[in-house]
């Protein structure tokens, strides 16, 4: 599936304001069932040095320094993006289909961060820990299964909603609140993956469903590495494994460092922002659509 995406991005301000540096994670990833055919970035002002770099994700993000004052401040990045579908995971794992816990010390070092809990003590939540516990045991401690059970148990205990304002909350919240968006609900999933020695990280990206909705969302879900197979997508908020339909922008163990853009501003005191996007989407498969990004639901 072959995909043209416009992402723009507007912050208007009330008075002129110094523009501290900015991060951006615009560009959509570029490797494995994803290939980035064609990637332009068109930011105003102009900024006074725009650096690329390597995250530890992998993912490719820009820094942009400014100088001067302005009143306005602009992104529109322009992406063309071929994506596949993965094989089936059955094939990946030949038989060989891992059970669970899965032991932490049969793991790549490099995969520590995405095992991390999100409380101090190291300790996972005893909320996340309790429907872990109930995935694991409806599921014959198999992998596949397990998955699929954690995304059931997940859809009938929270209600989904949009949020497009503050970050994702931890686990313990979203099971307490019995609601959250679709950040929430891929950070809930995260932490039971973890609870079972599975890496797992945030993904923050374009979910493209058929039929078009009217008005597009930058959307949030869940990445597992699983041995045999590695990284795969699972979206808890629609409830199955992510296919071709999803465009991933930027991934990290932290929701935060996933933002399309994160930067500071100054200026008289109480100066105030008010930021607009939209976004625009051609598939080459014929279908066309045109509509409003409001925020990461």
């Amino acid at each position: 599936m072959r995909t043209f995406i416009v992402h723009r991005l507007t912050y208007l301000y009330d008075a002129p304001v110094s523009l501290g540096e900015h991060r951006l994670c615009l560009k959509p990833r570029g490797q494995g069932f994803q290939t980035l055919l064609e990637h332009q970035l068109n930011v105003v002002p102009t900024p006074h040095q725009s650096r690329e770099l390597l995250a530890a994700s992998g993912d490719e993000i820009q820094r942009l320094t400014f100088l001067g004052s302005t009143e306005q401040l602009c992104f529109e990045a322009r992406s063309s993006v071929q994506t596949r579908p993965a094989p089936p995971l059955a094939q990946c794992f030949n038989g060989l289909e891992p059970s669970l816990p899965y032991p932490r010390g049969q793991l790549n070092r490099d995969l520590q961060g995405a095992l991390e809990s999100w409380l101090p003590n190291g300790q996972h939540e005893p909320s996340a820990i309790d429907l872990t516990q109930e995935a694991l045991m409806g599921s014959n401690q198999q992998t596949l299964a397990f998955l699929n059970q954690l995304i059931d148990l997940i859809r009938e205990r929270v209600k989904y909603t949009q949020r497009h304002v503050g970050p994702a909350w931890p686990a313990g919240r979203t099971l307490r609140e019995r609601i959250g968006s679709c950040r929430d609900l891929a950070m809930l999933m995260v932490t039971c993956c973890r609870v079972v020695g599975l890496p797992a990280r945030f993904v923050s990206g374009y979910q493209l469903p058929e039929p078009a909705p009217e008005q597009y969302d930058l959307h949030a879900w869940a990445e597992v590495y699983l041995p045999g197979a590695g990284w795969r997508g699972f979206d808890p908020s629609a409830g199955h494994e992510v296919n071709e339909r999803y465009v991933v922008l930027a991934t990290s163990s932290k929701p935060e460092l996933t933002a399309a853009v994160s930067g500071s501003f100054s200026g008289p005191p109480a100066t105030g922002s008010q930021l607009t996007w939209t976004i625009n989407v051609r598939e080459d498969m014929g279908s066309h659509t045109d509509s409003t990004l409001i925020q990461a639901a």
